[in-house]
């Protein structure tokens, strides 16, 4: 234990420093408990999310391989080299509860029309054009859920955070602080009980000195 002066002036600083600890450890827990409501919710979000990314990819492969055994390796090849381009997203910031979240938007929507990806539409058939619309689709849906994964694991993080400054709080802190107390209180007591013995013994003097005044009188 924390070497403690067993003063009352002490014993009135620790009391003190307990009810901080214990209003902070309560303000701590509600800050977890609304996190956890949110990390909720953007779990929702993320699980949607994993199921339209996972179709998509389904999707897409699907339609590359119709292509591939009809119009052939090379005509896919030659399409996906004539439409080569990049991809740009925006990296912002907000807060939820007090904590920072970066937030992933996109800057230009990855998905384009037949006439903006650079082949010939006449030159390219519409499985090849259905292929390129579903990867460019897969993007897009990448970039949403790059922001709604990016969202849960700053939430988690901060949850765990908090968390262990509650357990902190709950399991060392307080009890520290109340042995602290205890320890005090049991000193200043003993004092007392001392002070109180040697005042009867004072006491007992004083009167066996009075007798023997009255007595030689």
């Amino acid at each position: 234990m924390e070497e403690v002066r067993p003063t009352r002036s002490e014993l009135l600083e620790r009391r003190a420093q307990i009810g901080l600890a214990v209003q902070g450890m309560d303000l701590l827990k509600q800050k977890r408990d609304a996190l956890l409501i949110e990390f909720m919710s953007v779990m929702d979000e993320t699980l949607r999310l994993s199921g339209s990314l996972q179709k998509a990819v389904s999707e897409a492969q699907y339609s590359l391989a119709v292509a591939k055994s009809v119009d052939g390796n090379v005509s896919v090849r030659s399409v996906a080299m004539a439409t080569k381009g990049e991809v740009t997203i925006d990296m912002t910031g907000t807060k939820i509860m007090g904590v920072s979240v970066p937030v992933v938007t996109k800057g230009k929507s990855p998905v384009r029309s037949s006439f903006t990806r650079g082949y010939s539409i006449t030159g390219v058939s519409s499985r090849i054009d259905e292929a390129a619309d579903r990867f460019e689709n897969i993007l897009d849906v990448i970039i949403e859920y790059a922001d709604i994964e990016t969202r849960l694991k700053r939430l988690g993080e901060e949850i765990q955070k908090t968390n262990r400054r509650v357990n902190a709080l709950e399991q060392i802190t307080v009890p520290g602080l109340k042995e602290q107390v205890a320890y005090i209180r049991q000193t200043l007591d003993e004092r007392a009980r001392e002070d109180l013995f040697r005042l009867k013994k004072v006491k007992k003097k004083i009167e066996a000195k009075k007798k023997i005044a009255q007595g030689a009188a």
